[in-house]
Order: C-alpha cells, then sequence, then structure tokens
C-alpha cells in the first residue's frame, strides 16, 4: 500500500493510518487518506491497469487494503454508455446498477468492510434509507462479519429483504434517516459495534472514488466537461472529485476538470438551498420527502465538502420534482433500455433542464452517473 496517512477535510489534524479511525479526533469531520503519489507517479503508468482487473481492485495502488485483504463480490468497472434520445452524441450514462446489490453503494463497501475486517473489527452498524444497508448486509455476510442496519420505516421493501435475507440484524425506525443515523450512534455506543455511516469513517469514500478512476480510463485520460451527480449524503460526488485531484499529481489528466452538479429532489434539497444562498454549511430540510429514497437527507453529514467540491469545479446545485423524476425513470426505460433508480434519473430530468436554460451546451460531453437498478424500488 502507498497510504501514507489520514487527514482531517475541515481543520487538517493528521491520524494514523494504522489504527481504527472514525472521523477527526478534534473537530468531529470526514477523514481523507492520502497517499504517496510522487512516489506513484514515478513506477505506476497508466497500462499498469490494462489486464488488472474487470473489478475496482485493478486499482490498489491507490486504495488502502492489501491484496490479501480483499472482500469481493465483483464490484465496478461498470460501462458507460452514449445515450442518443435527445439526439446528441454528447450524452453518456454509467450505469452502476451492475454492481453487486444492484447499486454503486457495494463499492464504498467492499472496501470499507475489507478494511474493517484487517483491523479486527466484528460487528458493524450503519444507518440506511436503503441500498447502503443492502450492501453491508452482503459484503459483511462475505467478510463473515456481523451487520446492523438500522432504516426509516418506510425504507423500499425489497431492500429490507436483502438486508435480512443476508442476516443482518434490522432495526426499522419512525422518521428519516436523521433519526436513523442517531440511534446508529446510540447503538454503536452501547455495543461497540464500528459505525460505519455515510462519511463518518474513511473507507467508504475510496470505494467511491474507483468511479472516477473508471470514468477517467474510460473516456481514455480526457474527461467530460460536465458531471452530473445525484446527492444525498454525498460520497459518491466527493468520491469522484478525489479521484480527479489523485489523476492530476499523478500526470495522467490536465489541470481541467469536470464541473460536477449535484442534483436532489425539490421534496429535500439543503444542499441546493445552501448553495444558491452562498452559504457552506446546509440548514436541516424540514418535512423531508421524496420518491428517491437515497436523496431523502435532511442534512448531509459532509455538507461542507460537498459545497466545496461544487465550488471548486465551477459547478452548481439543482433540484427536480418527484414527477419529473418519475418520468424520467419512464424515458430512460422505453427510449434507452435502461431501468434506473429514481436518484439516477434525476440526474437526467436536470440535464433536460439545464440543457433548455442554457447552464449546459448541446456539445459539451455531459456524463449522468446512475448509482442503482429501478428494480429496487416499487412504483
Amino acid at each position: 500500500m502507498y497510504v501514507t496517512k489520514m487527514v482531517c477535510s475541515q481543520c487538517g489534524r493528521l491520524h494514523d493510518h494504522e489504527r481504527i479511525q472514525r472521523v477527526c479526533t478534534r473537530c468531529g469531520s470526514t477523514l481523507l487518506v492520502q497517499y504517496d503519489l510522487e512516489s506513484l507517479k514515478s513506477i505506476l503508468p497508466q497500462s499498469r491497469f490494462q489486464g488488472g482487473g474487470n473489478t475496482l481492485w485493478r486499482y490498489d495502488a491507490v486504495l488502502p487494503v492489501e491484496k490479501k485483504d480483499f472482500i469481493t463480490l465483483g464490484e465496478g468497472y461498470t460501462p458507460i454508455f452514449q445515450l442518443k434520445q435527445l439526439h446528441t452524441d454528447s450524452l453518456w450514462l454509467k450505469e452502476e446498477s451492475l454492481n453487486p446489490t444492484g447499486t454503486f453503494k457495494a463499492r464504498g463497501m467492499a472496501v470499507a468492510i475489507s478494511k474493517a475486517r484487517n483491523l479486527g473489527i466484528t460487528d458493524v452498524v450503519v444507518p440506511s434509507a436503503g441500498n447502503a444497508g443492502a450492501a453491508l448486509s452482503f459484503y459483511c455476510a462475505r467478510a463473515d462479519m456481523r451487520a446492523h442496519v438500522i432504516m426509516p420505516e418506510d425504507t423500499p421493501p425489497i431492500i429490507k429483504r436483502e438486508c435480512t435475507a443476508a442476516g443482518a440484524h434490522v432495526v426499522l425506525v419512525k422518521g428519516t434517516i436523521a433519526q436513523a443515523g442517531a440511534l446508529a450512534t446510540e447503538m454503536g455506543v452501547e455495543h461497540a459495534w464500528f459505525n460505519m455511516a455515510t462519511l463518518q469513517e474513511p473507507y467508504r469514500l475510496e470505494g467511491k472514488k474507483t468511479m472516477g478512476y473508471e470514468i477517467a480510463e474510460s473516456f481514455h485520460w480526457d474527461l467530460p466537461d460536465v458531471i452530473i451527480y445525484p446527492t444525498g449524503g454525498g460520497t459518491g460526488l466527493i468520491g469522484i472529485w478525489k479521484a480527479f485531484e489523485e489523476l492530476e499529481i499523478l500526470g495522467w489528466i490536465s489541470e481541467k476538470k469536470p464541473r460536477m452538479i449535484a442534483v436532489q429532489s425539490t421534496g429535500c434539497a439543503p444542499i441546493v438551498k445552501a448553495f444558491t444562498e452562498g452559504r457552506t454549511t446546509v440548514t436541516p430540510w424540514s418535512d423531508p420527502h421524496t420518491m428517491a429514497s437515497g436523496l431523502n437527507v435532511p442534512a448531509p453529514f459532509a455538507a461542507p465538502l460537498i459545497l466545496r467540491v461544487i465550488d471548486e469545479s465551477g459547478g452548481a446545485a439543482v433540484s427536480v420534482p418527484d414527477s419529473a423524476i418519475h418520468t424520467a425513470v419512464t424515458e430512460l426505460a422505453c427510449r434507452e433500455g435502461i431501468y434506473a433508480c429514481p436518484e439516477g434519473a434525476a440526474t437526467f430530468a436536470a440535464y433536460q433542464n439545464l440543457r433548455q436554460e442554457g447552464t449546459i451546451d448541446r456539445d459539451e460531453k455531459t456524463l449522468l452517473i446512475n448509482t442503482g437498478s429501478g428494480l429496487m424500488y416499487p412504483y
């Protein structure tokens, strides 16, 4: 491994990467894994990934897990399709539904569970509005660890069944992911379970960042102009940007990076509100509701990081109503053969709006991220 340290994303405090860590011990913010990229730059050619296997572990040189500790179900290396229905050659979609358990959550959990088992952790708890809980359950089963999933009662039934099928201990709570998170923290402390909540530990982010490496490799190291990402907790958005920053240091991409556009539902849009008001933190969204359960996050833990990525990239945060999300699910299925989850379909709805208002030009190469399968959701 080429890991050198972990650094707080807010105050910069350094942390020992060889010990169990969650958040910064000084300010409680997200920790970021750092690598000796300068050394890697001299010994790691781009061709290193060719023949490296069709999983995210092809990027093991920039991951915090040794090969002997990999817990894998074949996650990552998902395809990118060109979309044609708007009569443009500039629109693409990355299809994350082909991951194990049907969503991009498999990436983060593969790396985080691999590292957790290496560090001797046996019990893991996560608050989840859906897909993260399912992914945790199956990767814990693979690793012979115990999963505890705290879910809102209105989580889609099929996701609850996934968790119980994999042997997870499932607790349902009234309310949103915020209430689930509070109970997960309480139970984690009481029972000494490691809490793997979104961006409240360092390693799920490392799994999600591999989307950025795959995007760069798929586009032959010439990145898209715009990436539109469905943003609840924001791990994928932050992870993709982290990958691009690492790739720039490695010298594999130019300084020009995509504008990152975060998409939320009008029923729960704390990032959009903060971005519009020019703030660096969010106010918890009151009465959150949306058909896209992964976007129903009233106060993302790492909101300052999400807003920082949007700002650094020259991007934006936009919201779309559930009616537009539902229409986008149908359009992608009928016209492109892609059965997107509501969160992924939200990116297509947002793209249409942004094109119409001129924020995105017709010729700008734009990539949508479909984070999961529509099969997980009862419409």
